[in-house]
């Protein structure tokens, strides 16, 4: 009940929650920005980073979002309010106070997070100076501090989600994400743009 005025507290003096679609890179976040669209959420996103191999149906980002730690001025997020932008986990702690976040949190098995990270590197013709044990312990440092974050900050509510169950049963996952962010979504759409043949690098 506390906690339910509270949020009702939060929406009148902050406006509508900032739907945030986040987890590690590689981890799903691009595919539910997908579902998001599809199912009638407004996308914030620049199309500065155009689909790939890698990214068939595209990244939906926004190039602004990289520069959060960097950036004084962030009103411009007030824009966002009602519609979804994605940032990845560990920039979650820059997102400023003043406003509500839905965040939908993906997590997928970490040997899968490197096993595309490493392929997307090399078909960059890039590589990482850092070894996969050592990337592990980051990225799993990364996630913790990010559920802490989500879990204690009372402008945070989280609905996490599971990679492979997503993609294994994608309605069920839309019928989730809707009832979570409390809106009258597509969840037949929703769940027709998820693509069990992207899921390429399988544990």
């Amino acid at each position: 009940m506390l906690a339910a005025l509270h949020q009702t507290y939060r929406r009148t003096r902050y406006g509508d929650p900032i739907v945030v679609v986040s987890g590690l890179p590689r981890s799903g976040t691009s595919m539910l920005m997908k579902m998001l669209e599809a199912g009638g959420v407004q996308i914030v996103q620049d199309g500065v980073r155009t689909a790939d191999e890698d990214n068939p149906r595209g990244y939906y980002e926004h190039e602004r979002i990289k520069n959060l730690a960097r950036e004084k001025d962030r009103s411009w997020l007030r824009e966002a309010r009602g519609k979804a932008i994605k940032v990845i986990s560990y920039l979650l702690k820059e997102l400023p106070g003043d406003h509500n976040y839905r965040v939908l949190f993906i997590r997928r098995e970490m040997s899968e997070v490197l096993a595309s990270q490493k392929k997307m590197l090399e078909r960059r013709g890039e590589s990482s100076a850092t070894g996969d044990e050592q990337m592990a312990e980051l990225f799993e440092s990364d996630v913790w501090r990010a559920g802490y974050l989500l879990k204690r900050a009372p402008h945070f509510e989280v609905l996490d989600l599971n990679y492979r169950d997503v993609v294994d049963q994608p309605k069920a996952a839309a019928e989730r994400i809707n009832a979570f962010l409390d809106r009258k979504l597509d969840v037949e759409a929703m769940s027709g743009v998820v693509d069990n043949q992207l899921y390429r690098n399988r544990a």
